[in-house]
């Protein structure tokens, strides 16, 4: 029932939930007391721009969202200096400004993101030493400040006024506690994410708040709490495999509620003859949750392989054949720009024997989840194998959509033959194979689109998309590329008024018949592009992944097709097409 805590990756958890649950458990009561539950919960959001920063500059994360946090308890201490403004709204005011910069910061000036949802929203399963020194030094340094400061905080919390005439301190108190606040939820990063502090650090102690009056027996159960709530939601996301941090989140909430309908039962009800049924009622569902939990799904005899992207485990399935099972950790329609691993997404990584990668920064996340998961598989860069590189952000040969260019797909195919062949030396041949079928697939591919375009006169051949995810294929074919809705490789950055006004311009001035919305992504800025441009948005590509598998875009090849497809119609405005036998 509790064998998720064999599993490394949970230990490591550990390490950083319980020295955490010491700070937020301290920290919650203060926060509780003194009405901070809204600076606490914004601390955490307010350090987008700092994470934007890190990201672009290449810097440490957690150093860019203290410095976010930091700026975000300056302006609000100084903005309630003279007592003009409430500290909600100076909050409030002090927030705006910084998810603002972080907006244009990621937008217009590094056009990133792809590191960042990370930390918005926790990654608990692939936490470094960093993650714990950090977790066991914000610990360590609440303790203190709560042994040195604790009574004159509670001072100022039940009476600034007459605190101050007595010495117990002034505006400098104050400060000092709102930065340990915004410290502990830059610590909370890795646990649950900036978005979710709030579930570290409020919520245990209003939970417990229900329940005690006295500050030392209110601060030690609240700390129990949510030590008790961080091990329990990291068991319980194994077990039903979901996101941890959410599963904490949502874990305290429960708790809450619980306390809360207690609290009432125990003053309106009968409190001893519900708290048993209530107990006995939680237990059951414990029990049912834990039959619920992840294992190892690989078929006996199989070699396991685990396969970031979903065109990486189409070729990675097509050249492996009945001898692998692949792991596929993107699903279909999914953005791998934005991604959370679940608990399975580990534990098959550490079990894997093959782990691919599509690389160049795509899936930069499994580098990560590869060295934190106990397994000694290395991670296979495909990317780093391909013939043919574009330049991508920063003018480097680095964009990672080397996969829209069928010779780079046949590099890639090799790469995964010569892998699995080192892996399982007993189907080499088997692996040889069925790599050199599926070459002579894309050789026909790759013919057939040729004759499509060729088909379609050079100047008609206009492409705009909603991100640059295109430039291999276009490069390949001859398709120029006029514009893209999101100036970027990345889905993460987000279309200006002035970029859209000037793209509209430009489809305007260059004739262009279609916009090509993406499957994965939202289209309703490329339509509303389309509408006011007075031209069709109704072909939608494959960018970043493969569709589901029962859609057009359901493999590697089908996706390319579809691509083609696609982009001919829209080109001729519907008056040809592309067809391509042959490639099943």
């Amino acid at each position: 029932m509790f064998d998720a805590f064999d599993l490394p990756f949970v230990q490591r958890a550990l390490w950083v939930v319980i020295p955490l649950a010491v700070a937020a458990g301290v920290l919650g009561t203060w926060i509780v007391l003194r009405g901070l539950a809204f600076y606490s919960h914004a601390v955490g959001t307010a350090a987008f721009p700092g994470l934007v920063l890190a990201d672009g500059l290449g810097f440490a994360a957690p150093l860019g969202a203290l410095g976010a946090a930091g700026a975000l308890g300056a302006g609000v201490w100084l903005l309630t200096r003279g007592r003009r403004t409430a500290p909600d709204s100076a909050t409030a005011i002090v927030l705006v400004g910084c998810l603002a910069a972080g907006v244009i910061l990621a937008s217009d000036v590094f056009e990133s993101g792809s590191n960042i949802e990370t930390l918005l929203f926790g990654s608990l399963l692939v936490v470094g030493d960093g993650d714990i020194a950090l977790a066991l030094a914000v610990a360590a340094g609440t303790l203190l400040l709560t042994v040195v400061l604790g009574p004159r905080w509670l001072a100022r919390g039940f009476d600034p006024d007459h605190a101050s005439a007595l010495g117990a301190g002034g505006r400098l108190l104050d400060a000092v506690l709102l930065g340990a606040v915004a410290l502990a939820a830059v610590a909370a990063l890795s646990v649950v994410g900036a978005l979710l502090a709030t579930a570290l650090l409020v919520v245990p102690a209003a939970s417990t708040r229900l329940w005690f009056r006295r500050l030392l027996p209110w601060q030690a159960a609240t700390v129990a709490l949510a030590a008790a709530e961080g091990a329990a939601g990291v068991w319980l996301s194994v077990e039903t495999d979901a996101p941890p941090g959410a599963t904490i989140a949502v874990l305290a909430g429960g708790v809450f509620l619980v306390s809360a309908v207690g609290r009432i039962a125990r003053t309106q009800l009968k409190k001893a003859a519900l708290a048993p049924k209530l107990l006995a009622s939680v237990f059951c569902l414990l029990l049912l949750l834990s039959g619920c939990g992840i294992g190892d799904d690989t078929p006996e005899g199989k070699v396991p392989v685990v396969a970031t992207t979903s065109h990486v485990a189409d070729l990675a399935r097509a050249v492996g054949g009945e001898q692998v099972s692949v792991t596929q950790l993107l699903q279909p329609n999914t953005d791998p720009h934005d991604f959370e691993p679940r608990p399975s997404d580990v534990t098959a990584t550490a079990q894997a024997h093959v782990i691919l990668a599509n690389g160049l920064g795509l899936d930069h996340w499994i580098d990560g989840v590869a060295d934190r998961s106990g397994g000694d598989a290395q991670v296979v860069d495909l990317g780093a194998s391909v013939p043919v590189k574009r330049a991508g952000e920063g003018g480097e040969a680095n964009d990672p959509h080397w996969f829209h260019d069928p010779h780079n797909a046949q590099a890639a195919v090799e790469r995964i033959r010569g892998e699995l062949a080192k892996a399982d030396p007993a189907h080499a041949d088997a692996y040889a194979r069925n790599a050199t079928a599926y070459v002579r697939k894309l050789d026909a591919l790759d013919a057939g689109i040729r004759r499509c375009f060729a088909a379609v006169p050079r100047e008609q051949r206009k492409l705009v998309t909603d991100h640059d995810a295109f430039g291999y294929f276009t490069d390949r074919y001859g398709i120029q590329v006029i514009g893209a809705v999101i100036p970027s490789q990345t889905t993460q950055a987000q279309p200006s008024a002035g970029d859209t006004a000037e793209l509209a311009d430009t489809i305007e001035r260059e004739g262009v018949k279609a916009i090509f919305p993406e499957e994965s992504l939202n289209p309703d800025v490329a339509r509303a592009l389309a509408d006011q441009t007075g031209i069709t948005a109704d072909h939608e590509l494959y960018g970043d992944t493969l569709g589901p598998e029962d859609s057009p875009g359901g493999t590697y090849l089908g996706m390319e097709r579809a691509n083609a497809d696609a982009m001919v119609r829209g080109f001729t405005g519907g008056r040809r097409g592309c067809a391509i036998r042959g490639i099943g």
